[in-house]
């Protein structure tokens, strides 16, 4: 009986910024990207690199990394929403934020 083994690679990263290492062309590609970031004036740019075997097409690929976003964009979401309701009950009763409370 033959056994089959399912063989894969995945190797996925991001970056916010050049490495110490990094080349000429990839200062050059953060420069740009880092004008880009001062003209938009919001937002932040990252660089995603990612090595997969067996290939997958650009739009799988681009699908994964969209669901991806959309789980961020709700866990951002939520923070945003406890951060706020956070300073809220800060106004409202800062007595149970004090550090050292009066008794």
């Amino acid at each position: 009986m033959r056994v089959y083994k399912p063989e894969w690679r995945c190797t996925f990263s991001v970056n916010e910024g050049k490495e110490e290492t990094s080349g000429w062309r990839e200062r050059l590609a953060w420069f740009i990207r880092s004008l880009a970031d001062r003209l938009d004036g919001r937002g932040r740019t990252i660089k995603i690199d990612y090595d997969l075997t067996p290939h997958l097409s650009r739009e799988e690929v681009d699908i994964c990394l969209g669901k991806g976003f959309a789980v961020t964009q709700s866990l951002l979401t939520q923070l945003a929403h406890q951060a706020a309701c956070e300073n809220v009950m800060r106004e409202a009763k800062a007595e149970l934020f004090e550090e050292h409370p009066q008794r």
